[in-house]
C-alpha cells in the first residue's frame, strides 16, 4: 500500500464527517498487534483529552497540516509545547511512556502514529480533567 494524497484526502474527508472530527486508518492487522501503526486524520475542533499511555511511548510524524503537541505535568500544568508544521520543517515528536499529553489541531492534519500494542483503551486514571 502506498501512502499518497488520495489516501490522505480520503481519511481527511472521513474525519470531516465524523462526529469526533477525527478518523484513524489502521495499518496493523488487529488491535492485538504488537505494533500499532496508523494514520490519524484530525480536524480543528476535535477534542483529545489530556492523557498518558503507561504501557508505551508513541511517535507522531505529521504528514499534512499543523498541530501543537502539548506535554503536561501530574498537576495539569503545561511543561512543553511543540508546534509541528511540515512547511517549517517541524515533522514529528516522540512522546515518552507515561507522559501526559494532548494535541491541539490548528488546521486539517494527518499524523502517522506508532506505538506498542496491543491496543489498550485509556482508563479514567490515565486522563487529566
Amino acid at each position: 500500500m502506498i501512502i499518497d494524497e488520495i489516501l490522505l484526502d480520503d481519511v481527511c474527508a472521513q474525519a470531516k464527517h465524523s462526529e469526533r472530527l477525527r478518523m484513524n486508518y489502521n495499518f496493523h492487522d488487529s488491535l492485538d498487534a504488537k505494533a500499532q501503526r496508523l494514520l490519524n486524520a484530525l480536524e480543528p475542533g476535535t477534542i483529545l483529552p489530556i492523557h498518558r499511555h503507561r504501557h508505551t511511548a508513541e511517535t507522531y510524524i505529521l504528514l499534512r497540516g499543523r498541530i501543537d503537541v502539548v506535554f503536561y505535568n501530574n498537576a495539569g500544568g503545561v511543561t512543553e509545547r511543540f508546534e509541528l508544521n511540515p512547511q517549517e520543517n517541524k515533522y514529528g515528536v516522540h512522546i515518552p511512556k507515561g507522559q501526559w499529553h494532548t494535541i491541539e489541531v490548528r488546521e486539517s492534519s494527518v499524523i502517522f502514529e506508532v506505538k506498542d500494542g496491543p491496543y489498550i483503551p485509556i482508563e479514567p486514571e490515565d486522563m487529566l480533567d
